[in-house]
């Protein structure tokens, strides 16, 4: 039986091939000028734009409904993507600023953790001519709510009200130009527990709509403007204009202490990041005065994308690091295990970016940096810092896999 041609068919068609051939644009983006003609570098770049091609219709489709809302983890161990760190796990809702919306479920353990409602995503960041990244980032915070100002049960459970008229302690407001719910739940320790969330809108009585050709249509324009963005600006967009916390041209040194704009105060955090390029025979030591606070320090690739966090030591907090006996930390990246208990893998990467993030504080950190050879570690180094055993390694790593599978509850 033949039904022959639907009214929409031609717009539908012409919709996929503008997506696809933006598909292609972005894929030769992986070519670029700041990622190097390294085999690993190329593969990961293909890697990253994979990835995100996966999510991209989560984003632009599945989720996309506010009046059908779902909490979408857009960054995991098998998705990178924003410049995310590897001990905060993300998540995001699309919402309206007319709904109301209710988050329920169990608060968990995790040192930290915040919601966000955000504002319309303008063509330019308020007050600057610094263009907005990419889709879904970009907008504008306007209300916060974190962890510690979240009333529970003796239990842990709880809920949170977004929007509408305010509902107790447990409330976000919203505007007419409200468009998404933000989450971060950042951890220190390898046994803190993530929190369990589910989200509705009140009111809900009916199913979901089917897409309609228009919808299609959108969710693919949407689409191909997602992966040929995170491509373009990645990293391009903060080398330039994420002056003064990044510097790309004076490489291996982070350019002054943690700090950040209004955007990343709103969001409870100060930044700090160095651009690093190491030789195979190389080592870059990496200091500061411990403190107290909650801080997180990630490696990761060209493209801000973090590094495998599941397998590999490429992430630190405070509980996770040895101190030296003159109160500083050291964390010693390169290419293989250097055998000391704060090294900071590679993963075979010539060239990457490490960016140090301290929550819910506004300390000034500062940073030191040396670029040693690597036969010339131990040194450089206090002959009282921290070492590790083959064995003790492999106890290290394994905790690590075991920590990240449940906060992402992997099987």
């Amino acid at each position: 039986m033949s039904f022959g041609a639907g009214q929409d068919d031609d717009a539908l068609r012409s919709a996929w091939q503008r997506f696809c051939s933006q598909l292609q644009q972005a894929g030769e983006r992986a070519f670029k000028d700041h990622n190097p003609a390294t085999p690993l570098h190329r593969a990961d770049a293909f890697r990253f734009l994979t990835q995100n091609l996966g999510q991209a219709f989560d984003l632009a489709l599945e989720t996309r409904d506010t009046q059908f809302p779902a909490l979408h983890a857009f960054c995991g161990p098998g998705r990178k993507l924003g410049g995310d760190a590897a001990d905060l796990v993300y998540q995001q809702a699309w919402i309206d600023g007319t709904s109301v919306y209710r988050i329920s479920g169990h608060k968990g353990t995790a040192r930290f953790l915040n919601f966000t409602v955000q504002g319309p995503r303008p063509e330019h960041q308020p007050g600057t001519d610094v263009p907005s990244l990419h889709q879904p980032f970009g907008d504008i915070p306007e209300a916060n709510l974190f962890g510690h100002q979240l009333q529970t049960d003796t239990g842990g459970n709880f809920e949170l009200y977004i929007g509408g008229a305010q509902q107790g302690a447990n409330w976000l407001p919203t505007t007419p130009g409200s468009r998404k719910l933000f989450l971060r739940q950042g951890f220190d320790r390898w046994d803190e527990q993530p929190a369990r969330l589910r989200i509705e809108r009140v009111g809900m009585s009916e199913p979901r709509p089917l897409p309609t050709p228009q919808t299609m249509i959108a969710a693919m324009d949407w689409a191909g403007d997602f992966v040929t963005g995170l491509m373009r600006d990645w990293p391009d967009h903060p080398y330039q204009y994420g002056a003064p916390v990044v510097d790309a041209i004076n490489l291996n040194r982070f350019p002054g202490s943690a700090g950040g704009d209004a955007a990343d105060a709103r969001r409870g955090r100060a930044i700090a990041h160095l651009c690093w390029q190491l030789a195979t025979d190389e080592a870059l030591i990496i200091e500061f005065d411990a403190h107290d606070g909650f801080w997180m320090l990630s490696n990761a690739g060209v493209f801000f994308n973090s590094m495998d966090y599941l397998y590999r030591p490429v992430s630190y907090t405070p509980s996770r690091t040895t101190v030296d006996g003159d109160g500083k930390i050291r964390l010693i990246l390169s290419h293989d295990d250097c055998g000391y208990h704060n090294w900071l893998d590679t993963q075979g990467f010539v060239r990457g970016n490490i960016t140090y993030r301290a929550l819910l504080s506004n300390a000034a950190t500062q940073f030191g940096t040396r670029l040693v050879k690597r036969s010339e570690l131990s040194a450089a180094l206090p002959a009282d810092s921290a070492k590790v055993t083959p064995a003790q390694r492999i106890g290290q790593l394994h905790a690590r896999f075991d920590a990240i599978r449940q906060r992402y509850a992997m099987l």
